[in-house]
């Protein structure tokens, strides 16, 4: 059996689906299990549930206070990155074929650099084919054009640019029409442009994975085989149909490519920005989306916590190597990191970038839409942790070909992650009221009890700064206002970060904690699409 294409309980069998349901049941048994602990221990215990919350507070405090240093150092390689003119660089490397010439690469890891790099072995940037796949499904005109618009502008030699607009053939005639429009304004253009029709296909889960996978081999049979192109030499973005590359985004990512370490043992990902319609959208969706944002920016300085996520690259050779996306995941975008980490028996990686792209803020045609929009995307991206039993299983199974110490960190990075998302902001949130509420009188009467409140609002005061630092660098982010919106609107995007402490537990604890519960459950999730609009 391959075990690296098992993606469910329900596709195994025997002991093996036993033991993949009690994995699919481990991460919401974790959550929940911490939850009713505290919830009971402030009944019964509440003077050590007190004590705990204390120690939580002072450990959040420290961790808003860390992850607040590695924003600030990612927002500032981020601007330098923009300003880098990397054609100039790309041509640079060409002339002078050195891994040396980036001076961001600290001296420890050049040797290491130099023996992997491509510009060494003779290999320049006019050799690498982009190959772009943009998976659609009822999205209108006003949302693709502006990406296909993005790769004419991004200064890449479009001749060099394989293009797939991959539509879904139950989204109906109007969609065809749509990408006939795309073909005539922007085919021509391209080395090559092909418009794929995904087919209803029994077995597969209707989303962007199987989408995108039919999508890839279509251009293997019909353009890189037929013209028998390098494999080696082309390069795959898959991008959601928002996604509006910022000028030299692929002269960035073919200069990393060409000058890392082992490049084909590595994907590459850029950071999500979410500002096509950052003005229009409504405050709590511009909050939420900036959270991620942020949280992607960090996890950029934290290469050993990074996975692929959404819009992202990669080298042809690994995907043909991997056999393309799962066509059963709704987590698509990081179930392909994980299969090349089993796949190549550890040895692979995230090369974070640096460097923008620019998506859309969840926005529905009313509020009240875009509310339960905005949750149900937030419940599909904690979907991702259907990715912690896949991990586990596969490394259990393969355990003499992983290494140990690498798999059983990125297991405990995942665990960690998904539970923390879950749970934390309840039990601040909403679990440190407990012991007051539920202590009665043997707690109330006590000093702590009293101070109890004062401690956490002091510390939770001093975390205060993380929101501070938040809405200074969103909005040194923000694109220029748009001339009908007034001066207010900028004070509007200052003050939203006021709701973000409510935000983390509407759109981000509870819709975390509800996908794992299905999970848990056996309640398998399908994709949702995010209605994706430019408003007025």
């Amino acid at each position: 059996m391959d075990y690296l294409k098992a993606g469910k309980a329900i596709e195994l069998s025997g002991s093996d689906r036993k033991l993949y349901r009690l994995l699919e049941i481990l991460p919401g048994f974790l959550s929940w299990g911490t939850l009713f602990i505290l919830l009971a221990g402030s009944y019964f215990q509440p003077i050590w549930v007190a004590y705990f919350l204390i120690a939580f507070d002072v450990y959040w405090l420290l961790l808003v206070l860390y992850l607040g240093l590695y924003l600030l150092i990612s927002f500032r390689r981020l601007r330098e990155n923009i300003k880098i003119d990397w054609r100039k660089k790309c041509e640079e490397l060409a002339a002078s074929p050195s891994c040396y010439l980036d001076p961001d690469i600290p001296r420890a890891e050049r040797k290491k650099s130099e023996n992997g790099c491509l510009a060494k072995r003779g290999m320049a940037w006019p050799d690498i084919i982009q190959l772009i796949i943009f998976p659609t499904y009822n999205e209108s005109l006003e949302v693709i054009r502006p990406s296909f618009e993005g790769l004419i502008r991004d200064g890449y030699p479009p001749e060099k640019m394989v293009v797939v607009l991959a539509i879904e053939g139950r989204a109906g005639v109007a969609a065809k029409e749509r990408a006939e429009v795309i073909r005539r304004e922007f085919g021509p253009k391209f080395k090559n442009f092909l418009i794929t029709v995904h087919p209803d296909i029994a077995g597969e889960l209707k989303g962007k994975g199987a989408n995108q996978a039919w999508a890839a081999q279509r251009v293997k049979e019909e353009i890189i085989d037929k013209e028998k192109f390098d494999h080696d030499k082309i390069l795959v973005s898959v991008f959601d149909i928002d996604t509006v590359v910022k000028p030299g985004y692929f002269f960035c990512l073919t200069y990393k490519f060409l000058t890392v370490s082992s490049p084909y043992r590595a994907s590459y990902q850029p950071v999500p920005v979410y500002h096509n319609n950052i003005w229009q959208s409504s405050f709590f969706a511009r909050v939420a989306a900036s959270s991620n944002t942020f949280w992607q920016m960090m996890q950029q300085m934290r290469q050993e916590k990074l996975a692929t996520y959404s819009s992202h690259s990669m080298t042809w050779r690994a995907l043909v190597d991997i056999d393309f996306w799962s066509t059963t995941m709704v987590s698509e975008d990081s179930r392909i990191f994980w299969h090349c980490l089993l796949y190549y028996k550890g040895d692979y990686r995230v090369e974070p970038l640096h460097f923008p792209v620019s998506m859309d803020v969840t926005m529905d045609e009313t509020v009240s839409q875009t509310a339960r929009s905005l949750y149900k995307q937030q419940r599909r991206w904690g979907w991702g942790v259907e990715n912690i039993p896949y991990l586990v299983f596969n490394t259990i199974k393969k355990r003499k070909e992983l290494p140990k110490r690498k798999m059983a960190s990125r297991i405990f990075i995942q665990i960690y992650g998904f539970h923390s998302w879950a749970t934390n902001a309840l039990i601040i949130g909403v679990i440190g009221w407990m012991p007051m509420v539920l202590g009665g009188d043997r707690f109330n009467a006590t000093v702590l009890s009293s101070n109890l409140p004062f401690i956490t609002r002091t510390l939770m005061t001093f975390a205060m700064v993380g929101l501070v630092v938040s809405a200074i660098i969103s909005t040194s982010l923000l694109p220029p206002r748009p001339p009908k919106y007034g001066w207010y609107k900028n004070i509007i995007m200052v003050l939203q970060w006021l709701v973000l402490p409510f935000s983390i537990i509407i759109f981000g604890a509870i819709p975390g904690l509800e996908a794992q519960t299905r999970l848990m459950l056996g309640k398998y999730m399908g994709f949702f699409v995010t209605p994706k609009s430019r408003g007025d």
